[in-house]
């Protein structure tokens, strides 16, 4: 029984680490006062990013490989968002409309250009900790994840501590719920949106790097299977707090690990359709109750999704 908790707790943290890294990011991006809907495409092409790269360079760099591979995973997600940024900040186009793109040329993109590596292996991560900790059947719970597990984590609290406990944070914030004020007392809002957005961008590509570096070590065609939008709602589940954020990422992450248990222990009274739908439910279920009962309202930044206008 024991070993069936750890297995199940290491299974929950596994699948909640790229959702969290996305949401985190995301989070920064909406406190600027930005919607960004593209966190889907932005983490597919740091997944086929970090997985070309890391394939790429494997038999020269050894063990530094997967680093590189994460670390041009995160630099393509901000390129990528800097599209979005271009057109929303500079050109001033719609900020959904800008993110769906986003979303659909990430698809396109990363399938081109995972189109030569299906089928390839790529080292994985060495760990941390000494074998002796992260392969024991019991401290395994804590010593035996990748270390983007770890990465995920401490960007959380480093998240909440910058918006919460910093100058350059409240800047932020103040940008984001009244951009007009912000801009009369001198803060540069077009650049304070363009660097948050940078960051989303790199945390969203980090966290499709580890589906296929972590979770699958090999690419396949739109892996990240829609995990991008179950992390926008887990921002607006949270209430755009860190801490929050931490919770529902685990809530989300109990739900997606009930369906590989429940397929796997062979449940024949509900489809294995239904345990894979049920994270999507349960995401626009949560969307749909709190914009029913107007329980953000108070709390979501007052120019999100707004174009900035400095003349009005």
């Amino acid at each position: 029984m024991l070993t069936f908790i750890i297995d199940a707790l290491v299974t929950v943290v596994g699948v909640t680490t790229p959702i969290l890294l996305a949401a985190t990011g995301e989070l920064v991006v909406e406190k600027s006062g930005v919607l960004n809907l593209g966190i889907e495409g932005m983490m597919l092409i740091g997944a086929v990013t970090g997985f070309a790269v890391a394939l790429t360079y494997g038999d020269n760099m050894g063990a530094l490989a997967p680093w590189l591979g994460v670390l041009c995973a995160a630099l393509a997600g901000a390129a990528s968002s800097m599209l979005f940024a271009v057109l929303v900040l500079t050109l001033g186009s719609n900020q959904v409309a800008t993110g769906l793109a986003l979303t659909i040329f990430g698809i396109g993109l990363s399938s081109l250009v995972g189109a030569g590596y299906v089928g390839a292996v790529i080292p994985p991560f060495d760990s941390l900790f000494p074998d002796s900790l992260a392969g024991d059947p019991l401290w395994r719970v804590v010593f035996g994840y990748s270390p983007l597990v770890y990465f995920a984590l401490i960007m959380v609290f480093a998240v909440g501590w910058f918006l919460n406990r910093t100058r350059a944070g409240l800047i932020l914030r103040a940008v984001g719920e009244n951009d007009i004020s912000a801009h009369s007392i001198g803060y540069p809002v077009i650049a304070i949106r363009y660097a948050a957005i940078a960051f989303g961008g790199a945390l969203a590509g980090i966290g499709g790097s580890y589906f296929s570096m972590v979770i699958t070590p090999m690419w396949a065609e739109q892996m990240t299977a829609g995990r991008g939008w179950i992390a926008l709602a887990l921002v607006v589940f949270a209430g755009w707090r860190a801490g929050r954020l931490l919770a529902g990422a685990y809530f989300f992450g109990i739900l997606m690990t009930l369906e590989l248990y429940a397929k796997a222990s062979g449940f024949s009274f509900l489809p294995s359709q239904f345990w894979a739908s049920m994270p999507y439910i349960m995401a626009v279920a949560v969307l749909a109750f709190m914009s029913a009962r107007d329980v953000t309202g108070s709390e979501a930044p007052a120019c999100l999704g707004r174009p900035f206008l400095p003349s009005t």
